[in-house]
């Protein structure tokens, strides 16, 4: 059974997007492959965080969390963010960004981005979801958006 449903998952190609959270001094963020809008009315989005994460720790006392979406040319910042860990690297101090609402970090060069305050958290297992309702927001660039199939080749920075 396991086996068909990995044939089904693989057939998904879903947007990538940097997810970055800020609580206290701490700085973090991480590239997800789990996201999706999943409410109309009143509108939500939900991003999911690997509990192995370094952004995780963050995330948990954030009050919001900015999500980025990339272009396919911005492949150097989804290997920045998901293929080096915070626990090493200061990804910050290689990316231009600047604060936003509640003060979350928001990298400047993204495609587009949102700061959404954290509604809820839920647990789905190895990785938790961040429900955020979106309360600033910036469209940026056009282009082909990166997905899974764009990343493949970046290996995780953070422990399985």
């Amino acid at each position: 059974m396991t086996d068909d449903v990995d044939v089904f998952m693989s057939r998904l190609n879903p947007d990538m997007c940097v997810v970055t959270a800020v609580a206290g001094a701490e700085r973090s963020g991480c590239l997800v492959g789990f996201s999706s809008q999943c409410s109309i009315d009143p509108v939500r989005y939900v991003v999911w965080i690997s509990k192995a994460n370094h952004t995780y720790g963050v995330a948990r006392a954030a009050d919001c969390l900015a999500v980025h979406l990339l272009t396919r040319e911005q492949h150097g910042t989804a290997v920045l963010f998901g293929g080096e860990t915070g626990d090493r690297t200061d990804k910050f101090a290689q990316v231009p960004w600047k604060q936003a609402y509640g003060g979350s970090v928001v990298l400047e060069e993204a495609a587009a981005w949102f700061v959404g305050t954290v509604e809820d958290r839920v647990d789905g297992g190895d990785h938790v979801g961040f429900i955020l309702r979106p309360v600033e927001w910036r469209d940026r660039k056009d282009g082909p958006l990166l997905r899974l199939d764009d990343a493949t080749d970046i290996t995780p920075g953070h422990p399985a």
